[in-house]
């Protein structure tokens, strides 16, 4: 199988490095965000993210946080 047939992964992991969730796919829902993956590598999950949950979410962001969220995207792991 080449790499090229290979679905992209995002992974969240827990303080131990252990994945909790695996992203497959994240697409719009009207005016929703959608992310589909699966938890703890078995359990398949939706979830939706609306306009109202994402401004409530910025709230809990500081000014450095969102200086780190900018720049995360050209930062090595």
């Amino acid at each position: 199988m080449s790499n090229a047939n290979k679905v992209p992964v995002a992974r969240i992991l827990d303080a131990q490095d252990k994945e909790l969730m695996a992203i497959r796919k994240v697409e719009r829902d009207g005016n929703a965000l959608v992310v589909r993956g699966k938890i703890f590598g078995a359990m398949p999950m939706v979830a939706k993210l609306t306009p109202e949950e994402a401004r409530a979410a910025l709230k809990l962001i500081d000014f450095r946080t969102f200086v780190f969220l900018m720049t995360m995207l050209f930062r090595r792991s």
